[in-house]
This record gives structure tokens, sequence and C-alpha cells, in this order.
């Protein structure tokens, strides 16, 4: 492989502006992280502590290798939902490291609503649990959940996505012969007593802990007993008698350190499916990538320029470069892992279709999982693309790309739109893991193509019907479709509901990589096949 040969000038004027827009929306992010991560009211947090309780992230501290990485998923879901009722989605998500374990943590936020889940909170669970499927992750759950939020309840249990997938997904898990843990700090009531119950091993939490499908207002409601929550479904109860629990715990840290010993007896596949080689450094420093990305996402970049700061020795070994140039493939080394980089380098044209087709099946075959870094506007139209068949070519890179059985991780770094956001495998294409730079902008067009769009299919329509066109209105649907594209298509709106996994740091990008690659390393794959092309 040859060593990337940078052309950015890190003193020019355009360098230093990027670096300054770029950096600051880092600092933005980091704000919304922290409160959404840490920011709660004293009446919550008191409420908590009185309990004798630890707080959520108390509670994965001490449950993860001490100074090992913690890699938070969906950080920032919810946080444009809900009148910012629900920080986090009221839970925790992530990958850690148990006696050197890699491990999935759920964890239930008891300061938000006694943990209650909203529909958002129903699906970051879900995707938690897809990504443990996925990846043949052992599980966590750490719950304190009052159940569902029930005046939002049409939106979070009836539906295929809703809470049932995530007992569904326990099952498949234990199918699969994935380990799963639960620890019970606090109530698991209704649907929720089903994930202590669905999982390997259970440990309760005396005075606190309890497992109910239904609490005892409930049951004085239904049958006119009454029973306290200890009496109808305590540590003791189940250790006991009934047989739900495994281990009663006295206190949370006591509860923890035994998840700690039982996690220590699980076997895990050690042994990586993907060669590994000597990890060297980049040659370029990940914080350049601030000045390179553009402050505006309508300019173009080289991604030659981001891959020589993310990959081992900035080292690259380019497919067809002369080819299809809009599209950069080639092999690379991210923690010495060997990947296939698909990148872009503007529009999606016939060429670039056909080449990223063939790069996948490549890739297939020697089975090397793909890193496709996004940053697209879509597949090129009109009239003289068409006849050269640009949407079968299309088609094409799709099919290849569902076909393929290696695993895919997508870095959202600038524009997603349109099909390319397919092309380049979006949530849609079942990518392993989805992450997003803090500029990342996504939408089915940009909005000033939408809003022109819209204006033209208005103003024809008035044409056919002999009206006269106001001129007034027509800057209103121009002005109100530009101004909902532009707040639907921020990354922290993409976050929010989940459409990635979170936005990351682009600095961090490397190491996130790294991270997610060492966990799929273990994983199986399934063979897969491909569909019927047209040539």
């Amino acid at each position: 492989m040859n060593t990337i040969k940078t052309t950015i000038n890190t003193s020019s004027n355009e360098f230093n502006s990027n670096y300054a827009f770029n950096k600051t929306l880092v600092e933005t992010f980091r704000t919304k992280q922290e409160k959404s991560r840490l920011t709660r009211s004293d009446k919550d947090i008191t409420r908590v502590k009185s309990q004798g309780k630890l707080l959520p992230r108390e509670r994965i501290s001490l449950l993860l290798d001490q100074g090992s990485p913690f890699l938070e998923l969906s950080s920032l879901a919810a946080c444009n939902a809900y009148n910012g009722e629900s920080p986090s989605a009221s839970c925790v998500t992530g990958i850690g490291s148990i006696h050197g374990k890699d491990i999935l943590v759920i964890a239930n936020d008891p300061t938000v609503k006694g943990g209650a889940w909203y529909p958002l909170t129903v699906k970051k669970i879900v995707r938690a649990l897809d990504i443990a499927i996925e990846n043949q992750l052992a599980v966590v759950h750490l719950c304190d959940s009052a159940g569902g939020f029930l005046p939002l309840q049409a939106n979070l249990f009836a539906d295929k996505e809703h809470a049932g997938r995530m007992f569904r997904n326990q099952c498949i898990l234990s199918k699969l012969g994935v380990k799963q843990l639960a620890i019970v700090f606090g109530h698991c009531t209704a649907g929720g007593a089903y994930i202590p119950a669905l999982s390997d091993y259970s440990i309760m939490v005396r005075g606190n802990g309890a497992i109910f499908l239904a609490g005892p207002p409930l049951v004085k409601a239904a049958t006119g007993e009454n029973v306290s929550a200890e009496e109808l479904g305590g540590a003791d109860l189940h250790s006991q008698i009934s047989g739900t629990c495994d281990y009663a715990a006295d206190s949370e840290e006591q509860a923890i350190e035994l998840g700690r010993e039982i996690v220590e007896c699980w076997s895990e596949n050690n042994r990586s499916i993907y060669p590994r080689e000597d990890i060297s450094a980049p040659h370029y420093s990940p914080r350049e990538l601030y000045g390179i990305i553009p402050n505006d996402i309508k300019k173009a970049y080289d991604s030659r320029e981001v891959i020589a700061r993310i990959v081992d020795a900035s080292n690259f070994h380019e497919f067809q470069p002369d080819y299809g140039k809009t599209l950069v493939c080639g092999y690379a080394y991210i923690w010495g892992f060997k990947i296939g980089i698909i990148a872009n380098n503007g529009v999606i044209f016939n060429e670039s279709a056909l080449k990223g087709a063939h790069f996948i099946q490549l890739c297939d075959k020697n089975k090397t999982p793909l890193v496709f870094l996004q940053n697209i506007t879509g597949f090129m139209v009109g009239k003289e693309y068409e006849r050269r068949g640009i949407t079968k070519d299309g088609a094409k890179f799709l099919m290849a790309q569902v076909g393929c059985s290696v695993p895919k991780i997508t870095i959202m770094c600038h524009g997603s739109f349109g099909a390319g956001n397919y092309a380049m495998c979006g949530r849609a294409f079942d990518s392993r893991f989805i992450f997003a730079w803090p500029n990342h902008q996504i939408g089915i067009m940009g909005g000033e193509q939408a809003a022109k769009t819209l204006v033209e299919v208005k103003e024809r329509q008035l044409e056919k019907k002999n009206e006269k066109i106001n001129k007034r209105e027509m800057k209103e649907i121009y002005d109100k479709t530009l101004a909902g594209f532009n707040e639907q298509m921020t990354a922290y709106y993409s976050t929010s509901q989940i459409w990635d996994d979170g936005i990351i740091d682009p600095v961090d990008t490397r190491s996130c990589l790294g991270i997610v690659l060492t966990v799929i390393s273990k994983s199986k794959f399934k063979d897969l096949g491909y569909g019927v092309m047209r040539f």
C-alpha cells in the first residue's frame, strides 16, 4: 500500500475557516451531549438517591473494567422530541468490557419519569438488541423502569418495531446462544418483567428490586387484593419461591460485583475471524479533519484526505483510480484490521455505480469488511444518463451491497441525499453501525431543491387551471418548505430519531471504527448471495 500524499495547506485561510467552523460544531455537540447525559433536576436525583440507588452511569462505571473504553450509542436520542422530557431517550446503551469480554449494556434511567419507556426509548433498546444479535454480543440489562409511558402507549406497544420487539430480540439472542444477564435495581413492571425472565441469569436488589406483571395499584383494581411491592414481586420471593430470580443482593454494589463474577465465567469467542496486523497511527493528525471538511454542505472535498487521517499509517491501496472517479474505493487497515473503503468524491455516475458494485463483490469474496464514508448528493440525473441506464447501474450497486455477507459500517461525513444514501449503505441497508459527524445533513433532497420543486409543481397546477400565480403565495410555500427541510436535515434531528447510532467527534472516528471492528471481528456472518441484476 502507498501512503496518501496530502495536498492540504494547513496554513491557508480556507483550512483555518473550516477548522474554526467545525471546531465550533463539535463544541456545540459536546455541550448538548453533556446536558443530555448529566442534566437532571435536583428533585429527580434526590428521589433516586433517597432510595439508596446509584445513578445509571454510576452503575455502568462499576460494572465495566476500570479504565476500559465505553462506546456509548445514541447519546442524543430524543434530543428533539417530547419537549426535552426524555434525555438520551431515558436510557443508556453502549459497548464496554467486563473481564476483557465485549459486552453490550442497556441501562434504564430512573431519574427520567422513573425510567418509563417513551416510544424512542423502545426504539433505542430494540436497536441495541439488534446490534447484539448482528454481532453476537452478550448483553447486561440494568433494569429500573416503571414500564411504558402510558400517555403515548399507542406509539410503543402494538406495532412490529414496538416494545414486543425487545422481548422477541431477547428470545433470538437466547436461540443464538448469546448470554444475557439482568440486574434488577428497581421495578420491572408489565412487559418489563420479561426482561429478567428472558435473561440467562438475573440478580435482584432487596428492598428496591421488584418484578411483576401488574404492580400493587393494578392488582388492587383488578382483584381487590392489598399487597406491597416486596410481597408481590420482591427479591426474596423470586429468588426463594418463584425461581424468577437467581440471586438476591443486599445492595446495588453487591449486585454489580456478583454480575461481574457471572460474566467472568462466560466463555467468549476470542478468535478473530478477520486477520489482524500491527497497528500504526495515521501519518497525519486526525484533528486536521476540522480544516478539511467544508463549512458549506454544497462544497466538495477530496475523500482521500479523510481516509489519510483515519487509517493505519495513512496507507491506502486504491482500486480503479482512473475509472468512476467520483467514487473512491480501496483497501486499508484500521487498528490492524483490513477493510475495504467506499467514499464519495461527487455524484454517482454510471461508471461510479459499476465500480462500487464490482469492489463490493471483491470485498465479499475475500471476506473484507466494508466502511462507507458518506458525502453524497445522489445519482446523476438527466436525459443522457437515463439513456445510459443510470437507474439500472444504480440498481446493480444496491444489489451488490445487499447481497454481500461481510459486515458494513457507515460514517456520515457530510451530506447524504436521495438514493445515494441507500447506495452508500444508509440505515435501510443494514449497516452494522452508523455514526454521524456534527456537520452531517440528510434528506430526500436538499432544502432549496425541495422548495423550488414544490413551487414549480404548484405553478404548473395553477397554469393547468388557468389560474393566476400569486408570487406571495409561492414565496410562502418556498420559505415554509425550506425551513422544514433545514430543521429535519440536521444531525441532531437525525440522531434524535435514532436514524444513526450516535453523533461522534470527527477526531474520534478512528477509535470508534477500531472498537466496532474489534467487536465484529469475532462475529459470524451469513453468505447471502445475490439477486437478479439487469445487464
